[in-house]
């Protein structure tokens, strides 16, 4: 279990992170979502006591510094090339290791896991983003960790890559371990995540399950389809109830639940040929959540253009 409490930290007059607490809970995959500066990597840094600041993250009830061989319990990957580029692949992992005091034949097994395993003797200046990331996770997997903390790790990757990541974090957390991931791929990670926590400019914005989050910045549309379409819409018509024409001969409806159009139309002997609702993805409620509190907004095509 990571603990974090009341994390802070000031650059100037302005607070990166402000005041973040939350838990990541064993067995589940947690995203860690936010605009561009909105303060996640700082966040992350805090967490394993790379910066100094406000606040504490407990590993189990320690702090990262407390923790006498940290690479056994807690892989983090927080840049995608953090290793020396004319050392090779394999002997920056057996540098590691004896660090650890983790056995050299690990380095083989995670370079297999990885993928790099034909590359083991390259240089890593050599290696494209997607390679460095794949060596970095190898390092972070070197002491068969219970905990990763992983900041944007499919950058770089291909379709086939981040497909592997998805199912290897996925897997790892379905074995009882931890997984703290950011990423700025919000389809990948409605695929990949159990739950959230969500930032916008250092502060807290929402926490918990991906669907709760989904529902709680979203509205979810009834589609109904009916041979006697308008005159269900029609009996629906009150305050806050709206229709939108779905241009295919049904309808989409605003403030109203499936159970009630199912209800009324029963009620009246209506027949219905579709009844199903309609959720906003990811993007859509991370997009209306995090709106307000991005820290760079482009304006829409054409606004403050003159010819």
């Amino acid at each position: 279990m990571i603990t974090a409490q009341n994390l802070r930290k000031v650059y100037g007059n302005k607070a990166a992170v402000d005041g973040l607490s939350f838990e990541v809970r064993p067995g589940a995959v947690t995203g860690f979502l936010g605009p561009n500066g909105a303060g996640k990597s700082t966040t992350m840094r805090l967490m394993l006591d790379l910066d100094h600041g406000g606040g504490e993250t407990l590993f189990d009830g320690r702090r990262f510094r407390q923790i006498h061989h940290p690479l056994r319990e807690i892989g983090s990957v927080l840049e995608a090339k953090a290793f020396h580029p004319t050392r090779s692949a394999r002997n920056h992992l057996r540098m590691l290791a004896a660090a650890n005091d983790i056995p050299a034949q690990r380095c083989d097994d995670v370079l297999e896991i990885v993928g790099l395993t034909q590359v083991a003797k390259g240089k890593p200046k050599s290696f494209s983003l997607g390679m460095g990331q794949r060596l970095g996770l190898a390092a972070a997997l070197l002491g068969d960790p219970h905990t990763l903390i992983l900041d944007e790790p499919a950058n770089g990757l291909d379709p086939q890559g981040i497909h592997w990541l998805r199912d290897f974090l996925k897997s790892f957390a379905a074995s009882g371990r931890t997984v703290f991931v950011s990423s700025h791929l919000l389809s990948e990670m409605a695929l990949m995540a159990d739950e959230l926590v969500v930032i916008g400019r250092g502060r807290m914005i929402d926490s918990g399950p991906v669907q709760q989050f989904v529902e709680r910045f979203s509205t979810v549309q009834v589609v109904v389809r009916s041979p006697r379409l308008a005159e269900l819409v029609e009996l629906l018509r009150g305050p806050g109830v709206t229709e939108q024409p779905s241009g295919d001969g049904a309808a989409i409806l605003d403030g109203v639940t499936r159970e009630q159009v199912g209800d009324l139309a029963a009620a009246h002997g209506i027949a219905l040929h579709e009844l199903s609702t309609r959720t906003a993805s990811l993007e859509q409620a991370f997009l209306e959540a995090t709106g307000a509190a991005s820290e760079y907004r482009a304006s829409a095509v054409g606004e403050g253009v003159h010819s």
